[in-house]
């Protein structure tokens, strides 16, 4: 997790990144860019970064809380954050400001607007976020404790698991494991889908029994001291047929091959490049419907993503998932998924549960 000490670097990152705006300050309204800047982690807030200054603007709820939190200047705002901002802007004597263009809603950009006709606003999109690409030790031993978390609540559900269990049941014990070993919460909602529903990528658990030689597919993560992870993993419920066994074996060569691909200098599309080109011998890339992979960190989907036309270069710190699938209309589908990080001489893949074809 990281740590105040951490905060302050970031913010001058951040700084010396806004430079090149030609804009006085940045408000930052995302939550999750909040959290990485100032290490707040309440439900409302707005950070207004200005050269060395870092205002953190939330509300009664927080006023215990936010200090303890964060190194920044907090201010709290007895009703709408907006009037407490617009104050400071003022006092602070703003001329230009930059706003997260992909981060604010129609309503909370009028709000921002309103009455401040002095100041010039700047639409600016993904800065944080651009900063948040590479992972620093602290943040990669947090997702390491994360993704060994959601291995070990899945391992842990399995052994519950019987035939004719449902989907949902099967899920809700899979979150209840994560609670009880200590994560915040799922990093998202747990998928569960067997037989013909696991060709559904992104399957809503339902009542739906677990039966019989059938494919079963489980993709969770978890989310701990902020950071998530991500696992995918299919099993066989009792016996397969060829088809299915064939199809998992492409699966997982693909997935593997995907991973080797993974250095430092290579680029997104490369690595989604190698796992396709094993579906594509096997005759099933038609099947693959999504990206090879994604960034994960203070959420679950971040950049980079790692598909076919993304020409972002992998660095060292990143963290990334490899999850090729394919998906069978009327017969189910197969995803496997790790947590992997960037390393100098490659990557190392973060999950530790099992990958080869297991019978529940």
């Amino acid at each position: 997790m990281a740590t105040q000490t951490e905060h302050g670097p970031r913010r001058e990152r951040l700084a010396a990144a806004l430079k090149q705006t030609r804009v006085n300050g940045l408000l930052i309204t995302a939550l999750p860019n909040i959290r990485y800047l100032s290490g707040f982690t309440g439900s409302n807030a707005a950070l207004l970064v200005i050269g060395e200054r870092a205002l953190l603007f939330t509300d009664p709820r927080y006023q215990t809380q936010a200090p303890r939190e964060s190194d920044c200047e907090v201010k709290i705002a007895k009703g709408p954050l907006a009037p407490e901002i617009h104050k400071w802007l003022k006092r602070l004597k703003v001329k230009s400001l930059g706003f997260e263009q992909n981060r604010i809603s129609y309503e909370g950009y009028s709000e921002l607007r309103d009455g401040m006709d002095g100041i010039r606003f700047k639409p600016i999109a993904g800065l944080v976020e651009a900063l948040r690409l590479v992972k620093s030790p602290a943040e990669i031993a947090t997702i390491r404790a994360s993704v060994q978390l959601n291995s070990a609540a899945l391992e842990q559900a399995l052994r519950r698991f019987k035939s004719s269990m449902t989907e949902v049941d099967l899920a809700a014990e899979i979150e209840y494991r994560m609670r009880r070993l200590g994560a915040d919460r799922p990093a998202f909602e747990t998928i569960v889908a067997s037989g013909e529903r696991s060709a559904l990528p992104h399957a809503h658990p339902t009542g739906h029994p677990i039966q019989g030689d059938q494919l079963l597919l489980v993709d969770m993560g978890a989310a701990v001291a902020g950071y998530a992870s991500d696992m995918t993993r299919t099993y066989a419920v009792g016996r397969l047929d060829a088809k299915m066994r064939r199809m998992y074996r492409a699966v997982l060569e693909s997935q593997l091959a995907a991973i080797d691909a993974v250095k430092p200098g290579v680029s997104c599309a490369s690595v989604d490049r190698a796992a396709r080109e094993v579906l594509r011998r096997y005759g099933l890339d038609k099947l693959f419907l999504h990206s090879t992979g994604h960034g994960l960190g203070l959420e679950i989907h971040e950049r980079p993503r790692v598909g076919r036309k993304e020409g972002t270069k992998l660095e060292a710190g990143m963290a990334i998932t490899i999850e090729p699938g394919v998906y069978a209309e009327g017969l189910g589908g197969i995803r496997i998924e790790d947590t992997v990080v960037v390393t100098e001489r490659g990557s190392e893949v973060l999950t530790p549960t099992g990958k080869e074809l297991a019978v529940l």
